[in-house]
Formats: structure tokens, C-alpha cells, sequence
């Protein structure tokens, strides 16, 4: 008996969540397009919608004629039921950003960080969730989670510790710390790649694929790989660690502690590093990002030397992502990959085709990625909606609130 009511619970929960899945992503659907294409009954999609409605879950948005009868009513996951934030820990810097449930952004900020250390970085994740708070009039009852994005691998379990070898984060507990600094509502913390990729795969460059691969360039060098739909994690939470395969046997010394790392040659940061070594060791005044950008546009030989070796190096590790993958899709994103590739995709997608299979090669596109210099933040503010959308129930009952 408690089998048969686990069962039939479990069903419900599964139905609520095909229907939401479908109203966010898809949505505005009439009740007639939400059970055509959930393949759930016109009774079940509308008894379903019905308590979603009276929850405020979801909304009327409007209607639209139907052959020969009464308007259908579009229906909507309801944008005013509550907020989400997304949080990008970067390596120079904190961006913090409120949606609706609509993914309309209400408020951000960018604050600068000016030591990588937990405790700086957690004190900063609250003052800037305190700012887009306070900037949007929202109160943080109203917040059903907030998405953290952070460097390297996060161990999921009753609370998010948090393994970067090359910031120099071991068993950093960093969602406790987070708590710790003030931030109220539930907290989900993941790997910012696999943050971006999220996003790229609800609204950018990989929607509709099932086999993707969203390659982060910034600072650092990571991917998200997507297999049959699911965000592939491993066993623990490493899978990912691009940056961190070799490219150059015993090549340039990496942050990671090895040598010959894909991120030694082609992150932003290892980029400008070899263009200051070619040019005697001169410093820049510029911040990181700056500093890309006037290495991208420079005229000088020695500039233009240092990109085309950066893009033959990612086409390279692009590569092996093809012939270990197979993914119909790679899409390259991050701030650096979007510089990068603005003026030099055609040259990646080469470089990438010299040394992949053919035939692998042949069946992926290669395209920048859709979602912006914010996807870490928005596939971050994505994670307490993702639990939403998964289970059919609000993540602050799920997660509690303190």
C-alpha cells in the first residue's frame, strides 16, 4: 500500500515537472500545445495546470485563436512567483545578477576582488547579493535560490566544498562559509563551466542539442560536456578538467603544478604570459581583460604571432574534445573565448579540423556561444530553477531556508 501511494506520488511529481520544463523553456503553450507535446492527457495537463495556477506557479499570459472555437489561453511559468540569483566567481572579480523567474535581469553588479582567498570571496558574495537586493526593492524571502559559479571542482553532498588546485583552494566549505557571510536563501555552488553550459544549453548556441560540449575560456580553461541531455560530472564532480589535459608534453608550467596543460597555452591568462615573455618580460598596466583585448587588435608581429599559436593550440584541445566526444555541438564561450573567437572562429574551426578524425570532425558544428560574458552568472542563477523544474516543487522547501 505505501508502494502503490509512493508510486502515484512519484507520477504526479514527474507530471507537474514535465509540464514546467515545458511551460519555462517553451513556453507560452495553451494547455492543448502543453499535452501534444509533453504526450501527457488533455485531463492530466489540465488538472495539472489548474493547481499549478491556483499555487501562483503559473500564470495566464494572454490567448490566441483557435479553428472555430473559443481563444485557447497561453499559459506561463509565472514571473513574479519568486527571484533567482546567479553569482560568477571569477579570478579578478565577483559578478552578482536578480531575475525573475522569466530570466528578466532586475538588478547587477561587478565588484572587484583583490585577494582569491575564501574568506574575501564569501564576504563579497553577500555584499553583492545584499546590493541587487537592495537595488531591486526585492526582499530575500522572495529569492528561491542562489546559484553560485566558482573555479574548479565543487563536491556535492549536505553542503558544497569546493577543490581549485590552481587558486590554491583545497576542501574550501565554501557554501557554509557563504552562509556564514550572511546570504539567507538556499545556496547551490557548481563548477562556473558547467554553469555556462547550462545556459548555453537552455538558451543559447546548444538548445536542441543532446551531445554538446560548452567550452569555457577566461582566465582559466574548462567544459561542460553534455551526453544524451544529462551534464556529465564523474564519479566525483572532476569531469571537465579541459584546461588540464596535456597539450605539449613536458611544455610550460601550469598553475595546476603540471606541465604542458592546455590552460598553460591557451587561457587568457597564458596567453598574455607568453606575449609578455616575447616581449622581454614588460608588464602591463592593463587589467586582464583589457590586456586581451589590446593583445587581440595589436598590428605587431609578435602579437599576431602569439594569437595564431593561441588558436592553434585551442583548435588542438577542441580536437580532442571531437575524437573523445563525438558531440554534435561544441560551442566556445567564456569572456576569452568570446574574444578570441569574434575575429578568429574560421581560424579555431581550421586548426580544429587539422587535427581531429574526419569523420567525427564532420559531424559536429563549432559556433561561439549565444548567452554572453554573463553565462556563468545566468546558468548559475539556473541551479535553484533546475530544481524547480526537476522535482515540481518550490527550492525553498526542498533546501530549506537557513
Amino acid at each position: 500500500m505505501v508502494r502503490a501511494r509512493a508510486t502515484v506520488r512519484d507520477l504526479r511529481r514527474q507530471n507537474r515537472s514535465v509540464l514546467l520544463s515545458a511551460l519555462f523553456l517553451d513556453g507560452p503553450l495553451s494547455r492543448q500545445q502543453l499535452s501534444a507535446g509533453t504526450g501527457l492527457s488533455a485531463a492530466t495537463a489540465s488538472t495539472i495546470t489548474g493547481e499549478l495556477l491556483d499555487e501562483g506557479l503559473v500564470a495566464e499570459a494572454g490567448s490566441v485563436e483557435s479553428d472555430g472555437g473559443r481563444p485557447r489561453v497561453l499559459l506561463r511559468v509565472n514571473p513574479v512567483f519568486g527571484h533567482v540569483i546567479g553569482v560568477d566567481v571569477g579570478e579578478t572579480g565577483i559578478k552578482v545578477e536578480l531575475f525573475d523567474l522569466a530570466m528578466a535581469k532586475l538588478s547587477a553588479v561587478d565588484l572587484r576582488l583583490a585577494a582569491m582567498e575564501p574568506e574575501p570571496v564569501s564576504a563579497l558574495i553577500a555584499a553583492g547579493v545584499g546590493e541587487v537586493l537592495a537595488a531591486s526593492g526585492v526582499a530575500a524571502s522572495s529569492v528561491l535560490g542562489v546559484g553560485v559559479g566558482v573555479p574548479g571542482t565543487v563536491e556535492q553532498g549536505t553542503s558544497a566544498v569546493v577543490h581549485a588546485q590552481t587558486i590554491g583552494w583545497d576542501a574550501v566549505p565554501l557554501e557554509k562559509m557563504i552562509r556564514s557571510a550572511g546570504v539567507e536563501p538556499p545556496l547551490f555552488v557548481e563548477n562556473g563551466a558547467k554553469t555556462q553550459g547550462q545556459a548555453e544549453m537552455w538558451f543559447g548556441a546548444g538548445r536542441g542539442a543532446r551531445h554538446a560540449v560548452i567550452a569555457l575560456v577566461g582566465s582559466g580553461v574548462g567544459i561542460a560536456v553534455v551526453s544524451g541531455g544529462v551534464v556529465q560530472r564523474g564519479a566525483t564532480s572532476n569531469a571537465g578538467e579541459w584546461g588540464h589535459t596535456t597539450i605539449v608534453y613536458g611544455g610550460r608550467p601550469c598553475r595546476c603544478g603540471s606541465r604542458g596543460c592546455l590552460e598553460a597555452y591557451a587561457g587568457a591568462e597564458a596567453m598574455l604570459g607568453r606575449y609578455r615573455e616575447a616581449l622581454g618580460g614588460k608588464e602591463s598596466a592593463l587589467d586582464e581583460q583589457s590586456a586581451l583585448g589590446a593583445l587581440l587588435s595589436s598590428r605587431s608581429a609578435v602579437a599576431r604571432r602569439v594569437v595564431a599559436e593561441s588558436v592553434g593550440y585551442l583548435g588542438a584541445g577542441i580536437a580532442n574534445l571531437v575524437n573523445l566526444f563525438n558531440p554534435e555541438r561544441v560551442v566556445l564561450g567564456g569572456w576569452a573565448g568570446l574574444a578570441l573567437g569574434a575575429g578568429k572562429l574560421d581560424e579555431i574551426v581550421a586548426a580544429t579540423a587539422e587535427h581531429a578524425l574526419r569523420h567525427p570532425f564532420g559531424q559536429v558544428r563549432i559556433e561561439l556561444g549565444r548567452t554572453g560574458p554573463d553565462a556563468v552568472a545566468v546558468g548559475a542563477a539556473t541551479l535553484p530553477l533546475a530544481v524547480l523544474l526537476e522535482t515540481g516543487a518550490d527550492p525553498r522547501s526542498v533546501r530549506g531556508l537557513g
